[in-house]
């Protein structure tokens, strides 16, 4: 593998293990992605170089060891930058967390970590994660990849931005009504909000108060394909002994059904909602694509 810029996990995956590419190789492609362009879109607000370099070092000299190397091992990853990172500043794009030094990982860190992932760096996000764009005081505005004139969206922004710019092959955020599905369909991406109760949040700087929204944030990946989604909620998911929201419910593989099995509702506008014309006929072009499958 010549160039892993734009790959996806799984083809990583498969060309680490045939011995075509190495960790090391992979982590210095994706920095150099970033130095190159993250200046002028800004979804990356901490990167930890030498921290990359040496797991990526330690991920190659494990493997020629022969031990067995881990689901993620090799693989670079980026976080929503309200996840807690031990040694790396997390911020939660709030001023008076500007310095905040976590001494711990949020458990689906150390979980990513754990399964041989290389954390590469943080990514922007709105104050607090409140936002369906992508800007605060402490960082400013993170740029959509495509248009640098438009937003990323919100609020994990930053990850779908890197994501679409070939900073990082796997990315991981939080959702509440749209925070990782939103940002997933400005930039062209892939995300999942998983069920409540499926991963825990365990060292997520969650926003406001017991009663109120916390109990509805969702952690979860955000990729450049659904296959790569698949193996990180995998990993991601069950108890840790923390969060008392997490049941242990295994995870299912659901088998591929026609599309002449299913139902689909669809709108245009929610009932009302100012739409331009090409956003309608695009509407009206997939309803009829699934109404002649079947």
């Amino acid at each position: 593998m010549k160039n892993p810029i734009y790959r996806s996990v799984v083809e990583l995956r498969a060309a680490l293990g045939a011995g075509e590419i190495t960790a090391t190789r992979i982590v210095d492609a994706h920095l150099e992605q970033i130095f190159v362009h993250n200046r002028a879109i800004n979804a990356l607000v901490t990167v930890d170089e030498t921290g990359a370099r040496e797991s990526a070092r330690e991920s190659d000299e494990a493997r020629a060891r022969g031990e067995d190397p881990g689901p993620l091992h090799g693989i670079p990853f980026t976080v929503k930058d309200m996840f807690e990172t031990k040694g790396l500043r997390t911020t939660n794009g709030h001023k008076p967390l500007a310095n905040n030094i976590p001494e711990r990982d949020a458990t689906v860190v150390a979980r990513l970590r754990e399964a041989g992932g290389t954390l590469l760096a943080k990514s922007n996000m709105p104050a607090q994660g409140m936002d369906i764009q992508c800007e605060n005081a402490l960082f400013g505005a993170t740029k959509n990849p495509w248009d640098l004139s438009r937003t990323p969206g919100g609020s994990t922004g930053g990850e779908a931005a890197a994501l679409a710019a070939g900073m990082t092959p796997l990315g991981i955020g939080s959702d509440i009504g749209g925070s990782l599905r939103i940002p997933a369909h400005y930039c062209g991406v892939f995300a999942c909000k998983p069920t409540e109760g499926l991963v825990p949040r365990t060292g997520l700087l969650l926003p406001g108060t017991v009663n109120t929204v916390r109990h509805m944030v969702a952690c979860g990946p955000m990729a450049r394909s659904v296959a790569d989604l698949r193996l990180a909620l995998r990993i991601m998911a069950g108890p840790d002994g923390v969060d008392p929201s997490v049941v242990p419910v295994p995870l299912k593989e659901f088998p591929l059904r026609p599309l002449k099995d299913h139902r689909f509702a669809w709108t245009d506008d929610f009932g009302g909602l100012p739409v331009t014309a090409s956003t309608r006929e695009a509407m009206e072009k997939l309803a009829s694509d699934l109404r002649d499958a079947g």
